[in-house]
């Protein structure tokens, strides 16, 4: 009798978070696979089954490909440069460092500010002419103005550096407590061992940090997905969609062109790339992460 009360209070305690996690996750995810077979209703006139034929629209469509290699890049100049910087800045914060709160707060400082007022922020930065980095490229260097973010060819760079600054004091935080619970005896080991700070990195201290790292690395691939914000304000998607990504271009599609039923595929596929690198990652480090 035990026993069966405590399992009913277990599923009590349990059943506000599955509601949520139903009605906020797994039910929209399901709605939208749905819709994505559907075309969009307009009016009246209710929205009728296609089949695949969004799907078919969404093979020939040249803007949904370039995005998808935008995406593809935006990915690869983020992700591993700020999982990089991330755990040398966790590094150096950790150590015994004169002013080391102030430089944790510095860091982590990016991460607080809202999405709007960072992109508002490097918006003065980029300003041909008057920003801060023409200033210094003219005043310093002699240099002509450079529209950064007005060019097909930096306009993505532009926001990736955005982005590098805005999530690695982020991932920072998980590192640096990562690296507060390893014991200390272990480094104290080493240096009896005669072992130096880069073997001791190598060998032990990255090894006991690949639990992190793949947390880490999960979160940086969905971030890299789920950037709209920045691009709402910085760019809008331009110049010729050289900057916009796939989220960025479902939330055109949705809510500019209303095409709902395929943005509900755009978005069907998106899960599906994501859900694919999730596991991949997982198979990846899989047998290089150890839990204790």
């Amino acid at each position: 009798m035990i026993h069966k009360r405590e399992w009913v209070y277990g599923w009590l305690f349990l059943s506000p978070a599955l509601l949520f996690l139903f009605t906020f996750t797994h039910f929209p995810a399901v709605k939208t696979i749905f819709s994505s077979f559907f075309s969009t209703a307009k009016g009246r006139r209710p929205a009728e089954f296609i089949g695949l034929e969004n799907y078919q629209t969404l093979v020939q469509d040249p803007v949904f490909w370039k995005v998808l290699v935008n995406n593809f890049w935006f990915a690869l100049g983020t992700i591993p440069i700020s999982i990089g910087l991330a755990l040398m800045m966790a590094l150096w914060v950790n150590s015994r460092l004169n002013g080391r709160t102030l430089s944790r707060v510095a860091f982590f400082a990016p991460t607080v500010l809202p999405l709007i007022a960072v992109a508002n922020i490097w918006l003065f930065f980029y300003t041909p002419g008057f920003g801060l980095i023409d200033q210094l490229r003219t005043g310093l260097f002699g240099l002509p103005p450079m529209n950064l973010l007005g060019s097909p060819d930096t306009a993505l760079s532009a926001l990736i550096v955005v982005a590098i600054w805005k999530e690695a004091g982020f991932f920072m935080i998980f590192y640096l407590a990562a690296l507060q619970a390893i014991p200390p005896v272990l480094r104290e080991a080493a240096s009896i061992e005669g072992a130096g700070s880069f073997y001791f990195f190598r060998k032990v201290l990255f090894p006991l940090l690949m639990p992190t790292t793949l947390f880490v690395s999960i979160n940086a691939v969905i971030n890299s997905f789920r950037l709209i914000d920045h691009i709402f304000i910085m760019t809008d998607g331009g110049p010729d969609n050289a900057s916009s990504l796939l989220l960025f271009y479902i939330y055109e599609t949705a809510f500019k062109y209303w095409q709902t039923g395929y943005a509900a595929t755009l978005t069907v596929v998106m899960l599906i790339l994501l859900s694919i690198l999730a596991i991949g990652q997982f198979f990846l480090f899989d047998r290089k992460v150890h839990y204790q």
